[in-house]
């Protein structure tokens, strides 16, 4: 038979109690203690990191933008009058010389208008020629008055003359004398008045001959103005170069002022470069920059800065100091780069993704031999287009993470495998 033992159940249950409170005790700490564990620290690809070491020496700040090439000397042509398109002559990416004839325009008006003026024109000639000999003979008549009174007056003081000599003698009377006295004066007045009459029209036939020469310069500067029409309806470039564009067609219509063509002359070209409005700030003119057309690299300067910031960017002109590589054409995709400054001694590393100028960014920097990374906080100074100047938070020798770890926002540690 069973032989009751009561103090093992005694036992037991002072166990069971212990292990109770135990449990009690142990499970809110353990509880806590989880909590305040920090989240184990993700793995990262080593090999999908771009990472970079801290360096000392000189810096090239540089501005970096993608452009076109464009002619420097573009001319667009207008139509100089109303007119109907009756011929082309070439095709767009011709080569031509200033006097090419690109278009030929028809207008009838215009024809009647020149030939109008022609005869206008001519007929101020006519009229001009005419004035001249009509004033040269009305002043060949006053002076053959004036010389036939110039021989009266001359024969009168003879006659004066003598009738002096003979009434002094007692020949004649001095009535005959004082009568060839007085011819003699009246003569010599209208003798003065027909030499003055004379010189009065020699000096006023320039004036009225002036008045028929402005008539005719009037007549003439309407022709030449419709001959140039006239003729400008056959359309040259004026330089040479190379048709761009031709946006007319035969039989079309065309008013005074409508752009019939353009051309550039594609030796004399400059580059185009969209800056960021951000970088742009300081950039001036005369920097010196490069222009890669993929084809080579040409050298250049800076000059022209856009004022305005259009879809924020800014249009920096450069001119191309070198000679154009094989294939350098207008409307050329390029990169242009800006020299900003020369940096003599700074600490510098690679541009970070997410890293402006004059900013503290968070950088991981590889520690532990490169098993792992952690972030430090890192202030920025200059920039330029593939470095950054270091101000402070790291060292020489450092090396950091460059690309982009917004997906480690939240962990100040990552491993590196």
């Amino acid at each position: 038979m069973d032989i009751a033992r009561p103090e093992v159940k005694r036992q037991k249950k002072i166990r069971r109690t212990i292990y109770i409170a135990i449990a009690v005790v142990l499970i809110p700490l353990v509880t806590y203690a989880l909590s305040r564990l920090k989240p184990a620290a993700p793995s990262v690809d080593s090999a999908t990191v771009w990472t970079d070491t801290v360096k000392r020496g000189p810096m090239l700040r540089d501005v970096r933008g993608l452009g076109t090439l464009v002619p420097e000397t573009i001319r667009l042509i207008p139509a100089a009058t109303d007119g109907q398109i009756v011929q082309r002559n070439l095709l767009a990416g011709t080569p031509l010389k200033a006097d090419t004839i690109i278009l030929e325009l028809s207008n009838p008006e215009l024809q009647q208008a020149a030939l109008d003026a022609e005869y206008q024109m001519k007929g101020a000639e006519a009229n001009l020629e005419q004035t001249k000999a009509l004033l040269q003979n009305q002043l060949m008549d006053k002076r053959t008055q004036a010389a036939a009174l110039s021989s009266a007056y001359h024969t009168a003081v003879l006659d004066r003359d003598t009738n002096k000599q003979l009434a002094d003698n007692g020949l004649v009377s001095d009535l005959i004398y004082k009568k060839s006295q007085v011819v003699a004066e009246e003569l010599a007045k209208q003798d003065d008045l027909a030499q003055k009459e004379v010189e009065t029209f020699s000096n006023s036939i320039a004036s009225q001959v002036a008045v028929q020469q402005a008539s005719l310069d009037e007549k003439r500067a309407m022709y030449a103005l419709k001959k140039s029409q006239l003729d400008q309806l056959k359309v040259r470039p004026g330089i040479d170069g190379v048709l761009q564009e031709l946006d007319v067609e035969v039989g079309q219509k065309v008013t005074q002022g409508t752009v019939l063509a353009r051309v550039a002359q594609p030796t004399h070209l400059k580059a185009q470069l969209k800056i960021a409005e951000t970088q742009a700030k300081d950039i001036t003119i005369g920097q010196k920059a490069s222009v890669d057309t993929h084809n080579g690299v040409i050298a250049g300067h800076v000059m022209r800065i856009d004022p305005a910031v259009v879809n924020g960017t800014v249009t920096v002109d450069v001119a191309l100091d070198g000679e154009l590589p094989q294939g350098a054409r207008p409307d050329l995709s390029v990169e242009g780069t800006v020299e900003i400054e020369r940096l003599a001694d700074v600490l510098y590393v690679g541009r970070p993704v997410h890293g402006e100028a004059n900013s503290t960014v968070g950088l991981f920097k590889v520690v532990d031999d490169g098993a792992a990374a952690t972030r430090v906080q890192v202030q920025l100074g200059r920039t330029s287009v593939n470095t950054v100047e270091i101000v402070k938070g790291l060292q020489i020798g450092d090396k950091v993470i460059l690309s982009d770890m917004s997906a480690w926002d939240n962990y100040d540690r990552v491993q590196l495998k």
